[in-house]
């Protein structure tokens, strides 16, 4: 893989998908961006239309709709594919079962490629769709990351920039384990400008007002379900988050990002996909960070993990 002849390819040409394209399209991550979809017009238009939007772009991208067989020698395979949203539902693992039979279809078809890249993962539920690609695609698990709580995290950083009138680049700080409702805040490690979260709420307390971290982290937690609910999909910071995932791989950035992988031997966990700061680089998930966490976030991630462990043997390998 090089600059030069880097190529990704997205299953899924719906909001999400589509976004995501035009995203990596629009920061000229690569050469080469193909839309993979069942539903082949909507592959071909979404592709034509991008395609013509690379006249005002700074990089000459090919884009273009294609099949299972364009798997084969991309870089990196994004999956934003799944099933609808159950009406009413107000939780990602209702979409599970479902879900499971999209997943198990699109990695085989994937992997019958000859594909041997970095799979992302976007597909809800992320956590558990990513261990079950994993485990179908035969691929080392460094090689297959979930978009995890990267999206999570940026959503709580601009909230707490928000009160206190930043930019939200400015603070620092990971939300953890499960991408729904077990996920928690490393506020032992979370710090504006390098001081402590903690010590800023205090400091600043007009401008806290009666903002906690209990309330921020439910503000967090309940931000996506704010868009879902009023425009039935949330996809610009999906995409957003994805194409900081890919730049990172494509440009070997080795940035951090809380995005699900396998936390194996860490943090005292075993064999379980979920979301802990990683160093993304050309290799995929090159190095899970241990942050010092504090008895009640230890607590925290253990509940999320053992959550998240309750449903894989419903998965059909």
């Amino acid at each position: 893989m090089s600059f030069k002849d880097s190529k990704v390819a997205i299953i899924g040409a719906g909001n999400v998908g589509s976004t995501t394209a035009y995203s990596i399209i629009n920061q000229g991550l690569c050469e080469e961006v193909v839309l993979i979809d069942v539903n082949k017009d909507k592959a071909f238009a979404e592709a034509l239309d991008m395609a013509h939007s690379v006249y005002f772009m700074n990089r000459n991208i090919k884009v273009h709709a294609g099949d299972y067989r364009d798997c084969t020698d991309a870089d990196i395979v994004i999956i934003t594919a799944s099933a609808p949203m159950p009406k009413n539902s107000t939780s990602r693992l209702e979409m599970l079962a479902p879900s499971m039979k999209i997943m198990k279809s699109i990695v085989n078809s994937i992997m019958d490629s000859g594909f041997n890249g970095i799979l992302l993962v976007i597909s809800n539920p992320v956590d558990i769709m990513t261990y079950y690609a994993w485990k179908i695609s035969g691929l080392p698990a460094r090689q297959v990351i979930g978009s995890g709580t990267n999206l999570d995290s940026a959503r709580l950083c601009c909230e707490l920039a928000k009160l206190y009138d930043l930019d939200a680049k400015s603070v620092s700080a990971f939300v953890c384990g499960e991408h729904g409702d077990s996920e928690f805040v490393v506020w032992n490690s979370a710090t504006i400008g390098g001081k402590k979260i903690d010590d800023v709420m205090q400091d600043n307390a007009p401008r806290t007002g009666s903002a906690t971290k209990q309330s921020l982290l439910k503000m967090t937690a309940q931000s996506g379900w704010e868009i879902f609910s009023r425009k039935g999909n949330t996809c610009y910071g999906i995409a957003a988050s994805a194409t900081s995932i890919v730049k990172s791989i494509l440009f070997n950035e080795n940035q951090i990002y809380p995005v699900s992988v396998n936390v194996d031997g860490v943090y005292g966990l075993q064999g379980v996909f979920l979301s802990v700061p990683t160093i993304i680089d050309k290799t995929g998930a090159k190095e899970i960070v241990e942050i010092k966490l504090q008895p009640d976030e230890e607590e925290a991630l253990q509940k999320s993990a053992a959550v998240l462990k309750s449903f894989y043997k419903e998965l059909e390998m």
